[in-house]
């Protein structure tokens, strides 16, 4: 619905201008000043809320036309997601600063800058348009926050305008979970497919060490099938060439003629150790 704003009983007067008045009137002191950044070394603007008082009193909406219907009663005004405030007094108070204060705050990493004294308002006979819940109560028609946890506004901007204003949010928001959505899917399916990538590379891996250890145990097998008597006659020494000595008086066959003549002085037998007098070639027929 759409109305006049008109008190009910009282009104808000402004401390700072003349014949101003209102029902809803809120007194801002905000602190300017500036911080040192230590990561990107510069000077950043720093605002913060060092006081605020918001006064209230009754009012109702009232049709722009006298007696063309009747008067909407607006309940906590103070909770409407747009309250339009107007802005009827702003003064900045600039901070007066010594050397010594200068150097001081130089070594802190804050400057200040000064204090902004605001005043908004929300005056008789300002068009607004409410959008909320109506309720009967006795003779009173009320219009107050919904119950179900819907949006509450309070707003000076036409009906038109504020659903436009709600549909391109909408829309905003709906673009931008699109956008998030295809961005995980996509990062998603890289992650899978790196995934599934390392897995196909630790698998062919495996396959390999397997055919790898199966082709060992072939070799080996082959090798005790095919080289158990060349071992038997292999020389104790190298286990390369044949035994060909028979060392006396010991009369073990243990060495090959090469091993035989490599053997240190005295020489001895591999086997016995007992010292080698004479060694006799042995021929295999």
């Amino acid at each position: 619905l759409s109305g006049v704003v008109r008190s009910v009983k009282e009104t808000l007067s402004s401390q700072f201008v003349e014949n101003c008045k209102g029902v809803v009137q809120r007194l801002t002191l905000q602190e300017h000043k500036m911080v040192w950044n230590r990561t990107t070394h510069l000077w950043n603007d720093y605002e913060k809320i060092i006081h605020q008082r918001t006064n209230t009193a009754p009012f109702d909406l009232v049709p722009q036309e006298e007696g063309a219907g009747v008067a909407i009663r607006v309940m906590k005004p103070l909770d409407a997601a747009e309250l339009s405030l107007e802005t009827v007094y702003e003064k900045f108070h600039p901070s007066v600063q010594s050397f010594t204060d200068v150097i001081g705050h130089y070594i802190s990493g804050e400057r200040p800058k000064g204090i902004q004294e605001t005043e908004q308002m929300l005056k008789v006979g300002t068009a607004l348009t409410g959008v909320g819940e109506l309720v009967l109560d006795n003779t009173t028609i009320k219009l107050q926050p919904p119950k179900q946890g819907m949006p509450y506004y309070l707003s000076t901007a036409d009906f038109d305008s504020l659903l436009q204003k709600q549909e391109s949010n909408v829309r905003f928001w709906k673009i931008l979970t699109v956008v998030f959505g295809f961005a995980t899917c996509a990062i998603l399916f890289f992650i899978l497919r790196k995934q599934y990538r390392h897995h196909r590379e630790r698998r062919h891996l495996k396959q390999m060490q397997e055919e790898f250890r199966q082709a060992q145990e072939r070799l080996m097998r082959e090798m005790n099938v095919e080289g158990s008597e060349t071992l038997k006659n292999a020389c104790v020494i190298c286990l390369g060439n044949t035994k060909s000595c028979v060392f006396l008086e010991c009369g073990h066959v243990c060495s090959c003629s090469e091993c035989y003549r490599a053997l240190p002085k005295p020489k001895r037998c591999p086997i016995c150790r007992q010292a080698i007098s004479r060694v006799v070639p042995l021929y295999n027929s």
